[in-house]
């Protein structure tokens, strides 16, 4: 980070801060996950259904062992103290503590949740943070929700919140929650009411907070510690102490406002017919607000979990704002309201807009900077404490209740031995996944580079120390099963991050030698894990494309066959492709690095070359002029499985250089390399050297595609009959819309068809949601891929786009036009509306919601719709690292005019 720019933009000064250790910046956030329930931490079942063992219905009564959830809350990094938003409009059967969603099995496309919430704004410290909640005054609509989707078919879509009419007339409330540091352990906050409906509308605001439950587990594992407890003191003010964290207040600014205290405890005695250790339990605030039970709350003003009620009737339109402050007592602040709360709150907002403004790369354009501030909003607020240890929750937390014995032989044993996770962790979504996943993180880092470089280089390595990774050297998926296996791109990410935070010569090589170090040895277990016949030809494997083609790779095939997968090769040409630059860059300085470098480059190329050539034109076709999995029956005679998807295009991906120059600094590998092009004649065909106008790069390219192929190959994804939609690149060819694919194995039919939104099938848990909508991380990767070749092959190399029109153009502007088309998911179009919204008309011409936005799991490959997770951030952040390189391009395209 510029010295010049941290010394003039407070936000960078407290991100320098934080990292020098000099203040705990970070030590808070929004980092209380959105939903605890239903997760696999919270399973202690005998038969891993998670939904079941714990579900939504039970998520107010019952205290959790590993987490906690709230509505648009914060907490510190290691969760014990947790702040959030309860509401209740007066009509619900309970307050709305939490966001609510169908579990997997309710839902007709999975789990999703049901509620109307956005994430306007953030900062990396966390110093300022604005999101919105819209809160129906009818009577929140959940048996509804249930009861239609489950009647709909996975032909229907999903119907959702606005579906049900409680929006109508705008009969709602905004809730919008703003928090602002004066101080890394002050916190200023506003909770704003707005009544949006025709009419006088009355809404309960309780802010809440609470002591995440460390105490009930019997005390025999990790994470149990002493009772902490809050206690009032006067008629405004809470105070607290807890073992680890400290003594801290909680004041309101409405001194009327009754401060209500129970326990975070479990109500055993409304659950499971059991006895409570105390009259005052979880749903205690719950009881006395909605229910009216006085007694349901501690008259003694204290306990571990505490709220203060605030009744508002607003007229229509009306607006009222709840203020509060949370600070350590050791920084108690000299004025907690008045001017002093508001100059915080100004200022910390004045520095957020300074911070993007010296972030953003994407000029004037006003549209595209609130596309890109709400994106960064979402993936910071999508960061979440995480908290579990494996061999803990296996053994079970309670002396009373032993877990069922299948438990130790089932989900995740094998990690038992030294996951131990209790860190802030970057999530796909805080609702729908609550859990990391190792390929998730590794494109949430591109985006977050921007903003936090700090935080992007600590997470990406932290996948890759003793306590995440498997002694094996497999890097963890996700909760549901660690032993998963998603597409190797962290090493990718690391250097990606290695490149984008810091000018050559100034960048952080000891953060790239850390993580090259590990990396090493979770390429050796993909290389003897994934690689049966020792040939280079990869297969298995879960491989992050949810089942697009006709098998569930994760499971063993039907008729005792195998596959080789053209991805799954790909991403380790890819691995390795990556994996020698890094080791090029560090053998600069440490000469020990050029052997290994030698070790990526050969293995590279016998990839690509098996790839290509073996046992004739590898997984090559020839006659179509496209990369497709083999079917290798039990005989050994193989079969190309002659589907059109993105497992064709990602061996366009690996691509990389080898400057002359550099080869000249590095002798030891340049003498290698050398004695490889002249001896390994057969191999280094994979190589190219000269661009075909006979124009001397000065370099090597290493890719897997010859031109030719290349070629061939992008006449498929800019085709608008096969990959290419308005909005990006489909992940199947719509060719299989009115003719599927079909192959024949063991006298079984397996079809695959063109299907551009949700599933419509319940094969594979129903999420085969690969097979036609526009996925942003694979469109991301096809982009950089475009620039790269285009940065070796110059202006002689053209595709015609779309295919079909005359048009011809070089690689870069086809990359530009890629990116275009992304961005229109999120642009308005002249009447307003973004393709990501759909025909939801409140998107296109309601003040209220027009400018809010939603960044989805994935797109519909026809229309654009957001579908699946709707604040999947993290990946679809990636349009920010699209808007600034349209914008890069439009001043250099200025600059060459001026010229």
């Amino acid at each position: 980070m510029s010295k010049s720019l941290s010394a003039i933009d407070p936000e960078r000064e407290r991100l320098a801060e934080n990292d020098r250790r000099e203040k705990n910046w970070q030590r808070w956030g929004s980092y209380l996950p959105e939903r605890q329930w239903g997760t696999v931490r919270e399973d202690y079942s005998g038969n891993s259904d998670a939904w079941s063992y714990f579900p939504f219905d039970q998520a107010k009564s019952r205290a959790y062992r590993w987490g906690d959830d709230g509505l648009l809350g914060l907490c510190d990094r290691e969760g014990r103290m947790c702040f959030a938003v309860a509401l209740w409009n007066g009509k619900d059967a309970f307050l709305k503590e939490r966001l609510f969603g169908l579990s997997g099995p309710q839902g007709n496309h999975g789990e999703d949740v049901k509620e109307c919430y956005f994430y306007l704004d953030a900062t990396p410290t966390h110093s300022w943070m604005r999101a919105l909640y819209k809160y129906p005054q009818a009577a929140f609509p959940y048996d509804q929700l249930r009861e239609e989707n489950g009647r709909r078919t996975k032909d229907q879509p999903e119907f959702e919140l606005v579906e049900t009419g409680v929006f109508d007339e705008n009969r709602y409330f905004d809730v919008e929650v703003r928090y602002a540091k004066a101080g890394p352990n002050d916190f200023c906050i506003e909770i704003e009411v707005t009544n949006c409906g025709p009419e006088e509308a009355t809404i309960h605001v309780l802010p809440t907070l609470w002591y995440r439950n460390g105490w009930s587990w019997g005390c025999r594992h990790e994470g149990c510690e002493v009772k902490p407890r809050f206690w009032r003191e006067g008629t405004s003010r809470v105070r607290g102490d807890h073992a680890s964290l400290g003594k801290w207040s909680w004041e309101t600014e409405d001194e009327t406002a009754p401060l209500l205290f129970t326990e975070n405890e479990t109500n055993m005695a409304l659950l499971f017919n059991g006895e409570n250790a105390s009259p005052y339990v979880k749903d205690g605030i719950n009881a006395a607000v909605v229910e009216g039970r006085a007694d349901a709350v501690n008259p003694a003003g204290k306990g571990t979990k505490v709220a203060a009620h605030h009744p508002l009737t607003l007229g229509a339109g009306a607006s009222h704002t709840v203020r509060g402050r949370l600070y350590a007592e050791t920084e108690t602040p000299a004025q907690k309201f008045g001017d002093a709360f508001e100059t915080v709150m100004r200022t910390r907002k004045q520095e957020a807009d300074l911070f993007f403004e010296n972030t953003r790369g994407v000029g004037n354009d006003v549209e595209k900077a609130k596309i890109a501030r709400q994106a960064f909003a979402g993936l910071l607020w999508t960061k979440q404490f995480y908290h579990y240890i494996v061999k803990d929750w296996l053994e079970g937390d309670t002396e009373v209740a032993a877990p069922p014995e299948e438990r130790k032989h089932g989900r995740n044993a094998e990690w038992a031995g030294h996951l131990y996770s209790r860190n802030v962790l970057s999530m796909p979504d805080k609702w729908e996944y609550p859990w990391f996943a190792a390929w998730d993180t590794a494109f949430h880092m591109i985006p977050m580079a921007r903003i936090d470089p700090y935080f992007a280089k600590n997470q990406l390595n932290l996948f890759l120390r003793e306590w995440y990774m498997h002694p094996n050297g497999q890097i963890p998926a996700y909760e549901w099963n660690f032993s998963d296996v998603n597409p190797p791109v962290h090493a990718w990410a690391c250097w990606r991050v290695y490149k984008l935070t810091g000018r050559r010569g100034e960048r952080d090589r000891t953060f790239l030698a850390r993580t090259f170090q590990k990396l090493l040895l979770n390429f050796t277990w993909w290389v003897n894990r994934k690689d049966p016949a020792g040939n280079n030809l990869f297969a298995g494997g879960f491989l992050g494309l949810d089942n697009i083609g006709v098998f569930d790779r994760s499971q063993p095939l039907p008729a005792g066959g195998r596959l080789t997968q053209a991805d799954g090769t790909a991403w380790m040409a890819f691995y390795c492709s990556t994996m020698l630059a890094m080791a090029l860059e560090l053998a600069e300085k440490d000469p020990v690095y050029e052997d290994i470098a030698s070790k990526f480059f050969e293995h590279f190329v016998a990839i690509s070359d098996a790839m290509n050539h073996l046992g004739g034109s590898g997984l090559w076709h020839e006659e179509d002029g496209f990369y497709y999995d083999q079917w290798v029956h039990p005989d050994g005679r193989t079969e190309p499985v002659r589907l059109r998807s993105l497992v064709g295009l990602v061996p366009l991906f690996a691509v990389e250089f080898i400057d002359e120059a550099r080869l000249d600094t590095l002798p030891g590998f340049a003498k290698r390399t050398r004695w490889f092009l002249e001896n390994r004649k057969d191999l280094a065909r994979s190589i190219a050297y000269f661009s075909e106008d006979g124009r001397d790069t000065g370099r090597h390219l290493l890719a897997i595609p010859s031109r030719e192929r290349l070629a061939r190959v992008l006449r498929y994804v800019f085709d608008e009959q096969e990959f290419l939609s308005p909005h990006g690149v489909r992940s199947m060819s719509q060719h299989y819309r009115e003719d599927p694919f079909v192959l024949q194995v063991g006298g079984q039919d397996f079809s695959v068809n063109y299907v551009p939104g949700d599933s419509n099938t319940g094969l594979f848990g129903g999420n085969s949601n690969w097979r036609g909508p526009i996925w942003f991380p694979m469109n991301f990767l096809i982009i950089e891929a475009l620039e790269r070749y285009h940065a070796f092959y110059g202006e002689s190399f053209k595709v015609e786009l779309p295919t079909g029109s005359g048009n011809w153009v070089t690689l870069d502007k086809a990359a530009a036009e890629l990116s275009r088309r992304l961005s229109t998911l999120f642009t308005p179009d002249e009447n307003g509306a973004r393709a990501c919204h759909g025909a939801d008309q409140r998107f296109a011409q309601d003040p209220r919601w027009k400018d809010l936005l939603l960044f989805h799991e994935f797109f519909d490959g026809d229309t654009g719709l957001g579908l699946g997770a709707n604040h999947q951030t993290g990946w679809t952040a990636l349009i920010v690292s699209l808007l600034d390189r349209a914008e890069e391009r439009r001043v250099m395209q200025k600059q060459r005019e001026r010229k």
